[in-house]
Formats: structure tokens, C-alpha cells, sequence
């Protein structure tokens, strides 16, 4: 029997009249061994210093600089995990932070979003989480320094924390974290999806409603409640256009929508990225259009789409969100053309129709009053949206990020839903296109990131 066993402290078989000391003892043993077999197969947790390293930004437009002997962060509460960070991958916002003065909520700072290792320290005796698991660990909560990815050790929810399957490396889940939560949650309450057809995903507009208003963050409880009526909702056979379509957060995007039976248009660099879209075996969209040419690429959708595309995804900015949104609001009948990638036309847009090919949505269409005989588009804005407010019939959505990591019920399903999807092989990780060696490494990566020479994949940061 294992020694750490020996000083558990069981209290004693009591003893009764009609029992002996001898079955007193074969009481005591039998729990000892049923606590034996119950933790056969648990890990000890693994020993854990009083100090790391740290990567600390100590002012924007600065570089971060390497602290050594910085305190380990404590895990506090019942569902908080402690992770040694082996792999990080880099994200332009650890860049564009510093460089622009933004989303720093104090200094000195720790930054970073994403990162894979192993569990030191699980929550508590039900998790599903055990000591030397190797997870994936999104942090969203960038106000949180525990949670930081530029870091040795890690504090992390564990409705927060993916197990990896065998057949993925550090390395690989390192890549995937955020890119899932921007799209899961683009996908799934901006825009509807229904995923519970999927390995029995979320129905996340079901789950937001049946909860308590008040446990969704104030800033984000509108878009999250009322930010797409039920007859409108993307269902199979709907288009979904992403202007950015080589982006990580493209490439989850582009998964999850095809699982979900949508129809894709990617917009993309074609001179960089024209033949590997074109033939990925993974994210291979329904249509792939040039983004040299803003206006060219409207009139291809445009002309291919007939006003069928209610949904539009920008993963780049606010110019390229302006040349969406025109894409998002077909020419009027007769009216002889529009302006496009510059602003709206001279005539309000007219609403796109119902599309055709959707059996879910001519449904719901089927549901809207007489009063309101068109459904709306819908542009979401990962980096920006346009500066003009929403075209009648438009709809404009920023993605709630905050739901993941400050509402447990959305955090616990999405997590979970991952690790199926990950273990059936149902979601892939972006290409790797380099890794960096050592945590001191991370600012040579973000430069190579400012100087665009990472695209079409993530750059990867070995820590350990």
C-alpha cells in the first residue's frame, strides 16, 4: 500500500459491544483499501515552488521584461486549478496592447491568453480535472494577473481548462483556446447556432435564457439576451461569410460552422493564402474570394450569394467590417448599383431575403409578421466594426467574451463540448508556423508578429 495512503486519517472503526478488536482492524483495512482503489489511478500532485519567472510590462510601447523569484499565484477558490505552462501561443493583442495603450488594466503588467501544460494542483476531490493532466488553459479574464499565460505557473478555472487528447502535443492546444471561444461564441450567440446536434454541443441562446439575468455580465446581457430573435437564427444551409478567412480565429470559425451545417465564404489574401485554402483538407470554404480588390470582392459575393447571406464574421478591422457590411446589404432592385468598401450608398440598403436554400430558415421565416416580412443581417466585429450606425435591416454584434470565464454554466459546457470534439478528431488545430524556445523568447516572437511575418497560422512559444 502506497506510504501517502498510510497518513491519511480515517477515524477509527467504533467499537461495539459485539465487536471484536480483530474485526475492528478488517473494518479499518477494507477502508483503507476502498480509499486505495477509489484513488488507484490519481496521480500525487506535484511539487510546486514558492517563486517562477514572469514576463512583466512595466510601461506601454515597451518591451516585457524577464522577473525572476516572482511569488507562484495562489489558487484560491474551489474551481480554481494551478498549471505548469508548458507551451504558450502568441496572439497579435499581447503586441497591439502595449504598442496602443489598451486592455492594460494595471502595471506592472502580465499578459498573454493562451496556453497548454499540466495540472499541479486540481480544484477539489469531484473535479473532473487530476494532477499531471495535460490541458489547455483560455484565458479571457485579462484583468486576472493569476490567469496570464507569460507566466511558469498558472491559476485557471477549471471551467476554463480543456484536457488534451493523447493524440494532440502541448504544442498544438497551445493554439486553439481563444480562437474556439471568439468562434463558439460568434457562432452560438451572436449569430444562434444550435450545436446540439453536434456531439451533444450547446444550445448556448437556451442556456443564457434559462439562468438568472443578473449572473451575465451588465455590458455584454444584451447581446447576450437580445442580440438575434429566435426566427432568425443561422440553421444548415445558411451562408456565413468571414472577411479575414486565413485568421486562427477564422480557421475555428470556419470548423464549427461546417459541423454546424452552415455554408462558408472566405475572404482572403489570394496571392498568400489562395492555394492552401483552396485545397485544406480541413477549412476548405464553399467560396474563396480575393480581398485585394474590397469592391471586386463585395460584387463576387454579391453576385454569387443573390442575397442569400444574412451573416458576415470580420476578424481584421474596421475598414474591411465597412466592405462586409455592403456585401451584407444587397443592391436594391433597379436602383443600378451601390457604393461599396467606402461607406453605404446614397439609398438605404435594402434587407437580403430569406435564403432559399436554408430548409430551417424559410421555417422560421414562415414566423415573422406581415409587419416584418424580411430577416435581418447580421455583421459581427471581432477587432471593429464599421463607424456608421447599423443600415436599417442590419444588425450590428460584438462577441461577449466575458460569458466564458464569468459564467460557469457557459465556461463548464463549452469546455466539455471541446474535449469531445478534440478526442473525436472533430476540430483540428491551426498550422503551426514556428516555435520559439524559452519564455525569454516571447517578445522575438511578437516582433516577428509586428512585422507580419506570421499569417495563416500561430507562432508558438516552448516553455518547459
Amino acid at each position: 500500500m502506497p506510504s501517502f495512503l498510510r497518513r491519511i486519517s480515517f477515524p477509527r472503526a467504533r467499537k461495539t459491544p459485539s465487536t471484536t478488536d480483530e474485526q475492528s482492524e478488517v473494518i479499518l483495512e477494507t477502508k483503507l483499501k476502498t480509499h486505495e482503489e477509489q484513488h488507484e489511478d490519481e496521480p500525487l500532485p506535484l511539487p510546486t515552488p514558492d517563486t517562477q519567472r514572469v514576463l512583466l510590462l512595466h510601461a506601454a510601447k515597451q518591451p516585457y521584461q524577464l522577473t525572476e523569484k516572482y511569488a507562484v499565484p495562489a489558487v484560491q477558490g474551489h474551481h480554481e486549478v494551478l498549471v505548469r505552462t508548458q507551451a504558450i501561443g502568441l496572439n497579435p493583442i499581447d503586441w497591439k496592447a502595449p504598442d496602443f495603450n489598451f486592455a492594460i488594466p494595471e502595471l506592472p503588467y502580465i499578459s498573454g491568453r493562451e496556453l497548454a501544460g499540466e495540472v499541479v494542483q486540481k480544484p477539489n476531490s469531484s473535479s473532473r480535472l487530476k494532477a499531471r493532466d495535460r490541458v489547455l488553459v483560455i484565458s479571457t479574464d485579462y484583468r486576472d494577473l493569476r490567469k496570464a499565460a507569460y507566466q511558469e505557473y498558472v491559476v485557471a478555472f477549471d471551467y476554463n481548462t480543456v484536457r488534451l487528447p493523447p493524440s494532440l502535443s502541448v504544442e498544438e492546444g497551445s493554439t486553439l483556446g481563444v480562437a474556439f471561444v471568439a468562434a463558439v461564441l460568434s457562432l452560438g450567440v451572436c449569430m444562434g447556432v444550435d450545436f446540439s446536434h453536434v456531439l451533444d454541443g450547446p444550445d448556448l441562446l437556451t442556456i443564457l435564457r434559462n439562468i438568472d439575468p443578473e449572473s451575465i455580465p451588465a455590458d455584454v446581457r444584451q447581446e447576450s439576451l437580445e442580440g438575434i430573435q429566435d426566427h432568425e437564427r443561422a440553421g444548415p444551409g445558411d451562408w456565413l461569410a468571414i472577411w479575414g478567412g486565413s485568421s486562427t480565429s477564422a480557421n475555428l470559425t470556419i470548423q464549427l460552422a461546417k459541423l454546424a451545417g452552415l455554408k462558408t465564404i472566405s475572404i482572403v489574401n489570394k496571392a498568400k493564402h489562395g492555394l492552401r485554402l483552396s485545397n485544406h483538407e480541413v477549412i476548405k470554404t464553399d467560396l474563396l474570394v480575393d480581398s485585394h480588390d474590397p469592391s471586386r470582392a463585395v460584387e463576387i459575393i454579391r453576385s454569387n450569394l443573390q442575397g442569400k447571406l444574412r451573416f458576415g464574421i470580420d476578424t481584421v478591422g474596421r475598414e474591411s467590417s465597412t466592405s462586409l457590411l455592403q456585401a451584407l446589404t444587397p443592391t436594391p432592385s433597379g436602383s443600378g448599383g451601390s457604393k461599396v468598401g467606402g461607406g453605404p450608398s446614397d439609398s438605404p440598403p435594402s434587407p437580403p431575403s430569406t435564403p432559399h436554400e436554408s430548409s430551417v430558415s424559410n421555417s422560421r421565416a414562415s414566423s415573422v409578421s406581415d409587419s416584418e416580412p424580411n430577416l435581418k443581417s447580421h455583421l459581427i466585429g471581432l477587432t471593429g466594426l464599421p463607424k456608421q450606425t447599423a443600415p436599417k435591416g442590419t444588425k450590428f454584434h460584438t462577441v461577449p467574451i466575458k460569458l466564458f470565464h464569468e459564467v460557469p454554466a457557459v465556461g463548464d459546457v463549452l469546455v466539455r463540448w471541446f474535449e469531445r470534439l478534440l478526442e473525436k478528431g472533430l476540430v483540428s488545430p491551426p498550422e503551426i508556423i514556428d516555435v520559439e524556445q524559452g519564455l525569454e523568447s516571447v517578445n522575438a516572437g511578437l516582433d516577428r508578429m509586428r512585422r507580419g511575418e506570421i499569417s495563416g497560422g500561430k507562432l508558438v512559444v516552448r516553455v518547459a
